[in-house]
C-alpha cells in the first residue's frame, strides 16, 4: 500500500519536495505507522463504554476590544511583504 508513488503523491498534497532519500525514509515510517494501526485494531474493546462527554454548553469567555498590532510590526518578521501585505506562495491553481 505505501510505495514510492504513495509518499509522492501525499507530499505533493502536502506541497513538499522531498530528496529521494526522504520518500525510501518517510516511505518505511508509514509502513511502520500502518502496521501499529493494524495492531490497535486486533485489539478486543467491545467491553469498553465508549466516551462520550457531556456538554451542557459551549463556555463562553468575555469578548473584549483590545489594541491591534500595529502593521509595520506585524510584517517585520516577514520574509516577503509588498504594499503593507504578506507576499506567499500561490497554492491555489488558476
Amino acid at each position: 500500500m505505501v510505495d514510492k508513488d504513495w509518499v509522492e503523491k501525499v507530499a505533493h498534497l502536502a506541497r513538499l519536495e522531498l530528496k529521494e532519500e526522504e520518500v525510501e525514509v518517510f516511505s518505511r515510517q508509514m509502513r511502520d505507522i500502518l502496521d501499529f494501526v493494524k495492531q490497535l485494531e486486533e485489539v478486543d474493546t467491545s467491553q469498553v463504554e465508549p466516551y462520550i462527554e457531556e456538554v451542557k454548553e459551549t463556555p463562553m469567555r468575555e469578548d473584549s476590544p483590545h489594541a491591534c498590532l500595529p502593521q509595520e510590526k506585524a510584517l517585520m518578521n516577514a520574509p516577503q511583504r509588498e504594499d503593507g501585505f504578506f507576499v506567499v506562495p500561490r497554492i491555489v491553481e488558476v
